[in-house]
């Protein structure tokens, strides 16, 4: 482990400082697009104005005979296309591929300073973040990167959910994590082939009613247990938990209420690996209008966030106060990236 006097040291000579702190912008949608596909890097404008991040993917989906390619079309998508208020991804290829080394050098090299973080896929432990952490921090020092790009781990084997506090924690680099189900359920041996959502034989079997009827069935989350661990694993190290994807690309009221359940569990946001999923991330990840001008009358009521109110017949303290600056710092976020909700919210 890195002693605490050193956590914050550069890691080369020449590198930038590491952050403090996590730069702070909505990331509700993280929006996956395939770099090699040219006509797709050509909407790439006009989707940044609707996502708020833009990822360029590298790994899985990508096939091995374009791995280059579209390595090289990601470059040219970051040094042509202005991406507005989105923040700029990438998906690289795994620690254990051909492609990972060229991936991050040739990346860094050319468009290292419009960057602003580098997913890595199914790490395993704090050693993955430590080996990517000081192989960036050197070409960050030889290409003259003015600000650190920071690192997403992807949480998809056991293994790494047995190790997320340490990973959520490994270096000052870390801006978060994402749950990766398909891989995580193959990692497993669960038995699914469902990319994300739930699974209609994964539930609880009510009782048998006093009728003799039918007895009821409710689906259960698959995910619920990880998300739960990966969030208060980020959360407790100050970095940001995610959903991931949703495969269903057709069943867009599931991956609505799978984005809902994440986003009120703690999470910030979710990949969509398609446009109509853009709409459903917003807004899922973003506040309830009602419940943001209710928070608005706590902090209101409670200036200082001490002592105890009642608003509406509902008893309000410190706890609660707390709770609502978590909504409405949310919706003051949102707002400043999107004037539609800016007017929902009052703000």
């Amino acid at each position: 482990m890195k002693l605490p006097n050193r956590f914050y040291a550069p890691l080369a000579i020449g590198a930038p400082a590491p952050v403090r702190e996590l730069p702070v912008r909505p990331e509700r949608v993280v929006h996956f697009f395939p770099p090699h596909v040219e006509k797709i890097r050509t909407r790439l404008g006009v989707i940044a104005r609707q996502a708020d991040v833009l990822c360029g993917n590298l790994e899985d989906g990508i096939p091995l005979d374009v791995k280059g390619e579209a390595r090289a079309g990601f470059i040219d998508a970051a040094r042509t296309t202005n991406l507005g208020a989105a923040a700029l991804w990438v998906r690289v290829n795994g620690l254990d591929s051909p492609w990972f080394l060229d991936d991050v050098a040739e990346i860094v090299a050319a468009v290292g300073n419009r960057l602003n973080v580098i997913m890595i896929p199914k790490v395993a432990g704090e050693w993955d973040i430590h080996f990517v952490d000081q192989y960036l921090a050197l070409l960050e020092a030889r290409h003259g990167v003015t600000s650190p790009i920071l690192l997403h781990a992807l949480l998809e084997t056991a293994e790494g959910v047995r190790n997320v506090e340490q990973i959520a924690s490994a270096s000052p680099r870390m801006h978060g994590m994402s749950l990766g189900p398909a891989d995580l359920a193959a990692s497993r041996g669960m038995k699914t082939t469902r990319i994300g959502g739930g699974h209609p034989l994964y539930g609880v079997l009510g009782d048998v009613p006093a009728d003799g009827g039918a007895r009821a069935f409710a689906q259960q989350d698959l995910w619920h247990y990880t998300i739960a661990r990966m969030v208060d694993a980020c959360a407790s190290s100050g970095i940001r938990a995610f959903y991931g994807p949703f495969g269903d690309l057709h069943d867009e009221a599931g991956c609505e209420a799978q984005f809902r359940n994440a986003f009120l569990m703690g999470c910030t946001g979710a990949w969509s690996l398609a446009p109509n999923q853009i709409p459903i991330a917003r807004r899922a990840f973003s506040p309830d209008a009602g419940d943001v001008k209710f928070a608005r009358r706590i902090l209101e009521a409670m200036p200082s966030g001490a002592g105890v109110v009642t608003i509406d017949g509902r008893m309000q303290d410190d706890a609660t106060w707390k709770q609502a600056k978590v909504l409405v710092d949310l919706a003051r976020l949102i707002a400043s990236r999107d004037p539609e909700y800016a007017a929902a919210y009052g703000l």
